[in-house]
């Protein structure tokens, strides 16, 4: 029996190893061009989401898979870096995902990335039983261990989170079982077949309980049963966009597992999403709790 132990939130998902590299254009077919720079750090929604919960003043925990190669060890060592718990973290002999991001000037960014076909987790095959979570994140990926964990949760009644960022079986089957549906403005209109965010917004109402659709730099659109909004993103001057999202997640995660105002919670979380684009690696730009305040503070 593994040994217990508590988190605000437990992240379960999708981890990469991510190359990121800094450019001044978008190459051309069989254009060959230079980076100006370089960051390499571990990725993937879920396993960024958890690394920011730790940095933000959290306790969190990973679930999901790893390979046993060089990108699985050095992803492993980063999140026991962060403090990040990896007891529910599967190592096995399929290759860890690699994404390679090219960055060009204000932020815009390319991803190109490789999956194993065969490294998605089995229904049982993490024991989530010694874990204790506040609040549990989904980000659509490993659906064989989400989807009974999800309803595991609803049974217990541990809020749970969806990062729906595109339309696929997972984040759609997802999509109807967690308390909190954030989806980017991709799947919204995608899900809901519509053109306006807005209209797109009252169809992810009816699908779950809160639902919000992040929307960049246009800000944050949000619906509570009768209750509705728009949180306005903070102004940065963006180096890469990459892993803003997930710091978003991990932000408002943090902020349903300790029961904060939703207006608290989505000023927080826009704020580090916002920190996060001013530095290029995904994961290098989370900011700390520190970071977020000061930031916050300069401008009330």
């Amino acid at each position: 029996m593994p040994k217990s132990f508590s988190v605000d939130v437990l992240c379960v998902g999708y981890a990469s190893f991510d190359l990121t590299m800094l450019v001044d254009h978008h190459p051309a077919a069989n254009e060959k061009c230079f980076a100006s720079a370089m960051a390499e750090c571990g990725g993937g929604p879920a396993a960024n989401a958890a690394v920011a919960v730790a940095r933000l003043g959290g306790t969190s925990a990973f679930a999901g898979y790893l390979g046993d190669d060089s990108f699985g060890a050095r992803h492993l060592a980063e999140l026991a870096t962060e403090g990040v718990r990896t007891e529910l973290v599967v190592r096995g002999p399929h290759a860890t995902a690699l994404s390679v991001i090219l960055v060009k000037p204000g932020g815009d960014r390319t991803v190109v990335a490789y999956k194993a076909a065969d490294s998605g987790l089995r229904e049982k095959e993490v024991d989530f039983s010694a874990c204790s979570a506040g609040a549990i994140l989904f980000d659509g990926h490993q659906t064989a261990v989400s989807l009974p964990l999800a309803d595991a949760a609803g049974k217990s009644g541990i809020p749970t989170i969806l990062d729906a960022g595109s339309v696929r079986e997972g984040t759609v089957a997802l999509a109807r079982k967690v308390d909190y549906l954030v989806a980017s403005e991709k799947f919204a209109l995608r899900f809901s077949g519509e053109q306006d965010p807005r209209k797109a917004l009252h169809v992810l109402g009816r699908t779950a309980p809160f639902a919000a659709i992040t929307m960049g730099e246009r800000g944050i659109l949000w619906k509570s049963g009768a209750e509705e909004g728009m949180m306005p993103a903070f102004s940065v001057d963006a180096i890469d966009t990459t892993g803003a999202g997930d710091t978003f997640h991990g932000a408002f995660a943090l902020g349903v597992s300790r029961g904060q105002s939703m207006n608290t919670i989505l000023e927080y979380a826009g704020a580090a999403a916002a920190l996060c684009c001013t530095k290029a690696g995904a994961r290098l730009g989370i900011p700390t709790h520190g970071e977020v305040e000061r930031f916050l503070h300069a401008r009330r």
